[in-house]
């Protein structure tokens, strides 16, 4: 038994000597895991807000695009309405002249015809 208790003790004394180094080595591992996650982390932050720009930039783009579309359309169509009310404008003057000529030659008519009828009454 005695002969394996010395080695046994000699492995556990190696391995007691090794255990500080291998524990430095570790806690570098770990210190160098962590960094190399900090940075993983740090560029996915970095990209999704590059992303995340450029996505609203787009969205503003866009947005201004259509703003300025309803505004050329509202334009358009208030010039299209102008043209519409001068036309209609135009045609009542037209009707209203219409009008008012022939109630002259109507009165023209009767006041002719009543100076016939005046001088046939004289005869």
């Amino acid at each position: 038994m005695k002969k394996f208790l010395i080695p046994a003790l000699a492995l556990t004394a190696g391995l007691a000597a090794c255990s500080n180094n291998a524990q430095d080595q570790t806690a570098q591992a770990a210190n160098a895991i962590a960094a190399d996650a900090s940075a993983t982390t740090s560029n996915a932050v970095d990209d999704v807000s590059a992303a995340s720009d450029r996505a609203l930039g787009s969205a503003e783009r866009s947005l201004d695009n259509a703003g300025a579309r309803v505004d050329n359309s509202t334009d358009h169509l208030d010039a299209k309405a102008d043209r519409a009310g001068d036309r209609i404008e135009a045609g009542a003057d037209r009707a209203g002249a219409s009008i008012s000529n022939g109630a002259d030659r109507a009165a023209d008519a009767t006041g002719n015809a009543l100076t016939r009828a005046g001088n046939a009454i004289k005869d």
